[in-house]
């Protein structure tokens, strides 16, 4: 038989974690209703994850690319883009949206979304928040000095972020935006290696990774437009794919309808 106080210390133990997992609960409700999102909870650290995939049903994909270096390739994707009606998000480094303003022009123009790439295309979990609020507000700055148009969504130069990124880009009305399908371009992969890639890894809500001046990314983006089309799947800016509040993401950074979370 348990002694009294044993089971008085249990029992304490048992009201106390559940006095915590209500706390934690009612504090991610009162963050969705506040602010639309809230993060990642992983054993009682609140991580912080950019969007990587959102949860949808109706088989509405993003293509994205990334735009750093050179724009000998440029043309014939947006020509490709052109041929099967797709509206595509471009992230743009500053120097580029500066030094290509007229294909940033053409860009917008089309009907493309755009994003900020950062600055100067660094490493931005090494950075204070006062440095990736720099890195932000310069980049979008030149962005819209060209469109006329704010910017709000933000991709961190090689994927690289911590909370305090995260936390950062979102307080300045940034969604920072990954990938769930990385085509590998930028490995001079053949066109059909980054198609395969590509068109076996999507799936509803997914956001594919590309860049503007991979080798052989131009041959590749037709095939992959052509076949996903086939499939059933309708391509999105990522501003149109992603849910603007009332949501949450998930640990595989899947955001998530907030209803979802009950």
């Amino acid at each position: 038989m348990a002694k009294p106080a044993f089971t008085a210390t249990v029992k304490l133990k048992t009201i106390l974690l559940s006095l915590i997992a209500v706390v934690t609960l009612a504090a991610l409700l009162l963050a969705v209703y506040f602010t639309g999102a809230y993060a990642v909870f992983y054993g009682g650290t609140n991580r912080r994850i950019p969007i990587y995939s959102v949860e949808r049903e109706d088989k509405y994909i993003s293509i994205t690319f990334d735009c750093a270096w050179g724009t000998e390739h440029t043309d014939a994707i947006l020509q490709a883009l052109s041929d099967y009606n797709v509206k595509a998000t471009f992230f743009m480094v500053e120097f580029w949206t500066e030094k290509y303003s007229s294909y940033v022009e053409r860009i917008y123009e089309a009907g493309h979304s755009i994003g900020t790439h950062s600055k100067t295309h660094s490493y931005m979990s090494k950075l204070s928040a006062d440095e990736i609020r720099a890195e932000l507000a310069c980049s979008s700055a030149a962005i819209t000095a060209v469109t006329g148009a704010p910017v709000e969504l933000f991709r961190a130069p090689y994927g690289d972020y911590d909370n305090e990124l995260i936390k950062t880009a979102e307080e300045e009305g940034y969604y920072t935006i990954q990938w769930d399908v990385d085509s590998l371009d930028w490995k001079d992969l053949s066109a059909g290696e980054i198609s395969m890639r590509v068109i076996n890894r999507v799936q509803s809500g997914s956001i594919i990774l590309m860049h503007n001046n991979g080798l052989h990314t131009a041959e590749a983006v037709p095939v992959i437009l052509k076949e996903l089309i086939s499939r059933g799947y309708t391509f999105v800016p990522v501003d149109q794919l992603i849910y603007r509040d009332n949501y949450y993401i998930d640990s595989n950074g899947r955001q998530q309808p907030a209803e979802q979370a009950a």
